[in-house]
C-alpha cells in the first residue's frame, strides 16, 4: 500500500489529501478538548437561563481558543512527527500514522479504561499487548464517550446552585401569593449577580483548562 501511494500520480495524491482535509472539522470537534469546552459552556448558558446570551458564536469561539491553548503542544508534536516522513519520501500513509500518534496519546490520557475496553472488545480483534497497538477507531469513540460523561458531570455541578436559587425564589413568590410572576425571570438578576460576584467565568475556564494538565 505504501509503495502504491508513493508511486501514485501527484494529482491523485493531492485529491486524497484534500479529501482528508474535509475530515478535519470532525477531528477537531470530536477528538480534541473542544468537545468538553463547548458542552460545558452550553450547559452553563442553559443553567443561567439567559437564552441567547452569550451568543452561540461566542461560545464556539471561546471553545476554539481554549482548545488551541490546551492542545498547542499536541498540535506541534503532530506537525513535527508528520512532517519528517512526508519531507523524506512523500508517503501520505506514513505521514498520517506518525502525525496521529500525539493525538492518540492525548485521547488515551482522557479516556476511561472501561470505555476503551468496551470498544476494543467490540472490534472483535486481537487484544493489544501495548497502547501503541490500539487504533484510532478504538480510541476515538471511547474518548468521545468519556468526554461526554465528564462534561455532563461538570454540567450537573454547575446546574445545582442555579436550580437551588430558582427553588428559593419560587417558594418566596408562592408565599407572597405572586402566582402570575415567573420565578425564572425574577431569579435571573440574582443568578447574574452571584455569578459575577464569584467571578464565575474565570473559575469555570480555569477549571476546564487545568483539567487537561
Amino acid at each position: 500500500m505504501d509503495t502504491i501511494l508513493k508511486d501514485m500520480n501527484p494529482i491523485i495524491q493531492m485529491l486524497i489529501v484534500m479529501s482528508l482535509f474535509s475530515l478535519l472539522p470532525l477531528v477537531f470537534c470530536c477528538m480534541t478538548s473542544f468537545l468538553r469546552f463547548v458542552i460545558v459552556f452550553s450547559m452553563l448558558k442553559t443553567a443561567m437561563g439567559t437564552q441567547q446570551v452569550p451568543p452561540s458564536i461566542v461560545i464556539i469561539g471561546l471553545s476554539m481558543i481554549l482548545t488551541f491553548y490546551t492542545m498547542g503542544g499536541t498540535f506541534q508534536k503532530m506537525y513535527e512527527l508528520g512532517s519528517v516522513p512526508y519531507q523524506k519520501n512523500h508517503n501520505i500513509i506514513e505521514t498520517i500514522n506518525e502525525g496521529s500518534k500525539p493525538l492518540k496519546e492525548f485521547m488515551m490520557k482522557q479516556t476511561r479504561e472501561g470505555d476503551l475496553a468496551f470498544f476494543v472488545e467490540l472490534s472483535k480483534g486481537k487484544a493489544p499487548n501495548n497502547p501503541d497497538e490500539l487504533t484510532v477507531w478504538e480510541i476515538a469513540p471511547a474518548f468521545i464517550l468519556s468526554e461526554l460523561k465528564t462534561s455532563f458531570e461538570i454540567g450537573f455541578i454547575i446546574f445545582v446552585p442555579f436550580i437551588v436559587l430558582d427553588l428559593v425564589v419560587a417558594n418566596i413568590l408562592l408565599a407572597l401569593g405572586m402566582f402570575m410572576l415567573s420565578p425564572t425571570i425574577i431569579s435571573l438578576p440574582f443568578k447574574l449577580l452571584i455569578f459575577i460576584a464569584v467571578d464565575g467565568w474565570a473559575l469555570i475556564v480555569q477549571g476546564l483548562v487545568t483539567s487537561y494538565n
